[in-house]
């Protein structure tokens, strides 16, 4: 049966949107796999005539710690993420099933929160790490974003989904309060902590403003700053195990993705119910 004109329309666009999202991925792979020669032919061409992907990632480990690198990011990313759940789950539940005076008001701060970006409050965040003595650590590249306000919204958009009953439920069997947003809540928010996790996750590896702000050591670089190093101190205009080093940095935020890609979907489509 033939597709009407609007969808065949709808899909092309579709198609061609991810065609110019994928175009840098497609050309950074492309690139990784080709020899140095090839690189910089004149004769533009995607598939290598030479496969050198192997060799590119030799060289990109031979010449940065890329393993080291990718430890830092897990160990930020994870601790992050974490310390955020631990704050953000208590929050949402207050805002979303307790009753109590000025609880909208409290809301609405959080909301305007979002709109603070992180770089307005770089420097007094700065100066309390470097009073404190923190700089230069894994603490001053976790503590500053133990708090998500759009965490605490996420979740509290997902938790007026759940029914009363089931909180209700669980005060008559004596839970605590505290027992409820770990027992209860927690189990129900899976698929919102998911999507909350891929936003978190993705945000933090990929930052890069402020490691560079509070790092000197290069033992504790992160991803990011990976790369840039590499860029200026190892690889030059060697782009083949350039783009390697970059691909490596990549992949497990595209492995993530993949495997999470359905509670992420799900959490994003139940926290917009309410």
């Amino acid at each position: 049966m033939a597709l009407p004109l609007h969808a065949v329309l709808r899909h092309v666009l579709l198609i061609a949107g991810a065609a110019i999202m994928l175009a840098p991925f497609i050309w950074m792979i492309s690139t990784a796999s080709k020899p140095q020669t090839e690189v910089f032919s004149s004769e533009l061409h995607l598939i290598p005539h030479q496969f050198a992907l192997w060799d590119n990632l030799r060289e990109a480990f031979a010449k940065a710690n890329l393993l080291r690198f990718l430890i830092n990011g897990v160990i930020v990313t994870v601790s992050i993420f974490v310390l955020q759940v631990m704050v953000a789950l208590p929050a949402a539940y207050a805002l979303a099933k307790l009753r109590f005076f000025g609880r909208e008001t409290l809301f609405a701060l959080v909301l305007f929160g979002i709109l603070i970006p992180p770089q307005a409050t770089a420097i007094p965040v700065f100066l309390l790490l470097h009073e404190v003595g923190l700089l230069d650590s894994y603490a001053a590249l976790v503590l500053p974003f133990t708090i998500s306000v759009f965490g605490i919204f996420l979740m509290r958009q997902f938790f007026k989904t759940v029914p009363d009953d089931l909180v209700d439920a669980a005060r008559m069997d004596g839970i605590s309060e505290f027992g409820i947003v770990w027992r209860v809540m927690l189990p129900a928010a899976i698929p919102a902590v998911t999507a909350f996790g891929i936003f978190s996750v993705v945000a933090h590896w990929n930052d890069y403003f402020w490691p560079l702000i509070v790092l000197n050591s290069e033992q504790l670089r992160t991803p990011p700053l990976a790369v840039a190093h590499f860029r200026n101190n190892e690889a030059g205009t060697s782009y083949g195990p350039l783009m390697a080093a970059a691909m490596v940095i990549i992949a497990p935020l595209v492995i993530a993705f993949l495997f999470a890609q359905r509670r992420f979907i799900e959490g994003i489509t139940l926290t917009g119910i309410k």
